[in-house]
């Protein structure tokens, strides 16, 4: 099991779960360079709030001082900070509301948005689960069904736990034979997580509860007697979602239905190790605990296990595990077991992944042997076990996915499954049951759940469900993918969408979307609010691949991290200049986006290459590179940017650090493209401090030039956090006044 502190997650088997400038507007087809149109816009000065400066305020990092007069917004329960948070909505919010499409776009946002959402069914007992949303639900509602013929009926809704839809179900789990339902509530977007327990056979309360979990497993034994978690000691102040202290000594326990949490059995701990985190998987026979122990988020784990029929007494104490692998060389991904046979999916000695068997009777790595090698370009994504002797694999073959159905006991290919050019991403299947479903997803498909039953004599799979979104028509739009240069030479993949017939006359506004960190790979995916922009406001949907993914395995990723993170920022400004060189659009029509480490690409970009965007929006960004590791999960990031307390390292965060490289005051260079900032006050992942100092000195530095015209703005939401479990009306709302500020401030029009 690996976390991956800094992103939401694309795929999730068995669902576990914005008065001022007034813009001269550019006709279409005109083109006009910044300069020009910076001379031609009519402005009104912003008045940004008054901000106090603590020029004393300087921190000395191997010899180098570097000041940091807005420290004191570190603290988000200082009523200094609280008014700064205030002062700021009072400018943003009022700008969001009267940008001229704001109302259409809110509208027919609302409208497209309802339509009907799945996830694939999955079987516990003799029942099958799934979640489906009616439309405009906050959340998610969880149905059951005796078989797949018969009428569903509710099984757990989220959406009666708060008014506002701001508790959600962060996690779920059902015991091996439905005998029990776990299942974790998080409020107001924060990862902390508290978990309730109910009978599954009867809908019946139970009284245990969980507290302190974060970044947890759940995990039924198969006995049904218990479940394994990991939770956080208590800690000093409070621990509600605002709070920035460090989250360490991370335990596993095991809980026994019907008892206390304080009589829980502390299963696992590393008291050396204050920084490491862990996950139990039982394997599909229940016989054994596979523990995966990580320290950060680079796809490297230590290997544990523990054979549970070896305990006379139950489970009672510290478990006696076996160190299967003691070291962070490699990645392990428990797959399935034949007896002591255990399978993995691994990238020791194999960037782009392949699938081992290793014999516990016989764990020396000279034993260990390769069931599906390592493809020559291909990544290998998930596998997973299916009608005990056969297993799902997927591949990604140029960021769009593959899905196989091989041979359990050789790796031999069976069949290529169907699939259009796009993506997986839910899975549904068990190694003891015959039939599984996939969803496949892509940039104009909003879902299509496909369903096999190999125990059938000649299996194929079939459409089990598929949704149409009324009012958009797929074949208005096209996806193409291009491969376009970076400054180093190195082919970047990027994704298109737009209208059919498209003219490259240079008119064409842009979302250019990236992300580019922790082995996360940005394939299609599909969004209503995208579809909006490219029929409504006559744009391009852009999505760079740009290193630092794991687009293509982990070369892919380490190419865009530590000292090589700059060619993530060149990478994405590289895809702006192909968009402009090719005749799609202009510099002053390109709106930049992206979240959490995208948050920091959008940062570090437009501080290197303010000429090179009209527009560019960072949400919930890793802004403060020197001090992110001392904020809750943020030492985990280390893995992949490094940390200011070496001092090579110090060399490179301060090179890019997007806080650290805001121009000084006065500031008289080009200007910067339009900005809106977002966080959230229950953000407990990047904290929000990143955003609050990143805007301080924004405005300090740029927002009182003259050459600046275009607002510079943050807006602060209540109630959420990093975006896992946002209720459906915060997101419509969100994207509304995203795509609102972007037309406003590149002078763009609605066209019905």
């Amino acid at each position: 099991m690996r976390w991956k502190f800094c992103f939401h997650f694309r795929f999730e088997q068995e669902s576990d779960q914005q008065e001022g400038t007034v813009v001269l507007k550019t006709l279409p087809g005109e083109r006009t360079d910044r300069r020009t149109r910076r001379a031609l816009l009519v402005t009104m000065a912003f008045e940004y709030p008054a901000i106090r400066r603590d020029d004393s305020k300087v921190d000395m990092y191997h010899g180098v001082k570097v000041p940091d007069p807005y420290a004191w917004l570190e603290d988000p329960d200082s009523e200094e900070t609280k008014a700064f948070v205030e002062e700021q909505n009072k400018l943003t919010m009022p700008y969001l509301e009267q940008c001229a499409i704001r109302e259409k776009f809110h509208q027919r946002l609302t409208d497209l948005f309802d339509y009907p959402k799945y996830s694939c069914p999955y079987k516990r007992g003799d029942r099958y689960f799934y979640f489906h949303n009616q439309g405009l639900q906050n959340q998610d509602v969880l149905y059951v069904q005796d078989s797949l013929d018969e009428p569903a009926s509710v099984f757990f809704d989220p959406n009666k736990l708060s008014e506002d839809g701001t508790v959600a179900l962060k996690m779920a789990r059902l015991s091996e034979e439905c005998e029990y339902f776990a299942y974790g509530l998080s409020s107001a977007g924060s990862d902390w997580v508290t978990v309730h327990f109910m009978r599954a056979t009867d809908l019946t309360p139970l009284p245990d509860t969980l507290e302190r979990v974060k970044f947890s497993c759940l995990a039924w034994t198969h006995d049904a007697r218990g479940i394994f978690y990991n939770c956080y000691p208590q800690q000093d102040g409070k621990a509600d979602g605002t709070e920035t202290t460090s989250n360490l000594n991370q335990k596993l326990y095991y809980h026994v239905i019907g008892t206390s949490q304080s009589e829980d059995t502390l299963v696992a701990e590393f008291p050396d190790h204050p920084k490491w985190h862990s996950g139990v998987t039982v394997s599909d026979d229940g016989r054994y605990a596979v523990l995966s122990i990580t320290e950060g988020c680079e796809p490297v784990n230590q290997l544990w296990y523990c054979d549970l029929q070896q305990l006379p007494n139950g489970i009672t104490g510290l478990l006696p595990w076996v160190k299967l692998v003691n070291n962070f060389e490699a990645q392990y991904t428990y797959i399935t077991n034949e007896g002591s046979v255990f399978t993995f999916r691994t990238n020791l000695q194999a960037p782009r992944y392949r699938v081992i068997n290793i014999d516990l009777q016989k764990p020396e790595p000279d034993n260990w042997r390769s069931l599906i090698p390592q493809h020559d370009k291909d990544v290998l994504g998930f596998v997973s076990c299916i009608n005990q002797n056969f297993l799902l694999v997927n591949y990604m073959h140029d960021v769009k996915d593959v899905l196989q159905l091989v041979e359990l006991s050789s790796g031999d290919l069976l069949k290529n499954l169907p699939l259009d050019v796009g993506t997986v991403v839910g899975l549904s299947c068990k190694k003891k049951h015959a039939d599984f479903f996939y969803k496949f997803t892509s940039f104009t498909t909003p879902g299509i759940i496909y369903h096999c039953d190999l125990s059938l004599p000649s299996p194929e799979p079939t459409i089990f469900r598929q949704v149409e979104v009324k009012g958009i028509d797929r074949t208005d739009y096209e996806t193409i993918q291009v491969f376009y240069p970076s400054k180093d030479g190195t082919k970047i993949p990027m994704f298109l969408v737009h209208a059919r017939g498209i003219q490259k006359d240079g008119s064409h506004p842009v979302f250019l979307y990236g992300y580019g960190g922790f082995e996360n790979c940005i394939q299609p995916y599909y969004n209503v609010a995208y579809l909006l922009f490219v029929r409504h406001v006559g744009g391009i949907l852009a999505v760079a691949n740009i290193r630092g993914g794991g687009e293509y395995g982990q070369t892919w990723h380490k190419a865009g991290s530590l000292g090589k993170k700059q060619n993530c920022f060149d990478d994405f400004q590289c895809a702006a200049e192909y968009l402009i060189r090719e005749g799609y659009t202009s510099a002053s029509r390109i709106a930049i986006n992206g979240a959490s480490n995208g948050g920091l690409l959008v940062g570090a970009c437009v501080n290197q290459r303010p000429e090179l965007f009209g527009c560019a929006v960072a949400e919930v960004g890793v802004m403060d590179m020197l001090k992110f590791h001392k904020f809750t999960i943020g030492h985990a990031w280390t893995t992949d940017y490094g940390c200011a307390d070496d001092p090579e390292q110090f060399q490179w965060l301060i090179e890019y650090s997007p806080l650290h490289n805001l121009p000084p005051a006065p500031y008289q260079g080009l200007p910067y493209p339009a900005m809106l900032l977002l966080t959230a006050d229950h953000d407990d992942r990047v904290v929000p401090l990143h955003t609050l100092k990143y805007c301080a000195t924004l405005q300090y530095s740029v927002g009182n030039s003259p050459v600046q015209t275009q607002p510079l703005m943050v807006r602060v939401d209540t109630r959420s956090g990093h975006g896992a479990g946002k209720p459906t009306a915060k997101a419509i709302l969100e994207y509304t006044h995203i795509f609102s500020f972007i037309a406003q401030t590149l002078g763009l029009s609605w066209k019905e």
